[in-house]
C-alpha cells in the first residue's frame, strides 16, 4: 500500500493545529486566572535566541499552508505576521485550518512526485512532494507547535500530552 500524501498531511495539520487552538484558550484563560500579562506569555521564550511564543505559532501555522499549497500546485497564501494577542493568534490557526480544507485533496494525492522548491537564493532547496512532506515539513512544524506547548508548559499552564495531541 502506497503513502497517501493527503492523510499524511492535511488530517496531521489539522489535528495539530486545533490542539494548538485549544492551548492557546487555555493559556488566555490561564493568564485571566492569575492576572498574568498576556504579553508574558505571548513573548515567552525558551531560551534567547529562540522565537517567542507568539512567532512559534505563526511559524508552525505557516509550515501548514505552505506544505498543504506546495503539495496541492498552488500559490502559497501570504499571511503578514500582525498578531499580537491570543485572539490574533486563534484567527491564523482558522485561516490556515480554512486554507488547507479548501485545497482539493486529489490535487495533494498525485504530490508524490511533484517539484516541491523552498527558500530563495543560497537558501533555496528542491525536494520531490513525499522527502519535502516527511524529511522538511513535518519536523518543522512539529518543532514549532511542540515549542508552543513546551513554552506555555513552562510557564505553569497545567497541559500534558493529551492537550498536544488533541482528537483524532
Amino acid at each position: 500500500m502506497s503513502l497517501s500524501m493527503y492523510s499524511a498531511s492535511v488530517p496531521v495539520f489539522r489535528q495539530v493545529l486545533g490542539s494548538l487552538a485549544a492551548i492557546l484558550e487555555k493559556a488566555e484563560s490561564h493568564a485571566d486566572l492569575k492576572k498574568i500579562d498576556p504579553q508574558a506569555l505571548l513573548q515567552a521564550r525558551l531560551f534567547p535566541d529562540m522565537f517567542p511564543l507568539l512567532r512559534q505559532v505563526q511559524v508552525a501555522a505557516d509550515f501548514a499552508k505552505g506544505t498543504v499549497a506546495r503539495l496541492g500546485g498552488i500559490e502559497v497564501p501570504r499571511y503578514e505576521d500582525v498578531e499580537t494577542d491570543f485572539a490574533g493568534l486563534q484567527e491564523r490557526i482558522a485561516k490556515t485550518l480554512a486554507f488547507i480544507d479548501s485545497v482539493p485533496r486529489e490535487a495533494i494525492e498525485d504530490s508524490a512526485d511533484r517539484e516541491v522548491t523552498v527558500g530563495t537564493g543560497a537558501n533555496q532547496r528542491q525536494f520531490r512532494g513525499q522527502p519535502y512532506l516527511l524529511h522538511y515539513s513535518l519536523p518543522n512544524f512539529f518543532f514549532h507547535a511542540t515549542t508552543a506547548y513546551d513554552i506555555l508548559r513552562h510557564n505553569g499552564l497545567e497541559i500534558g500530552k493529551r492537550d498536544f495531541i488533541g482528537s483524532f
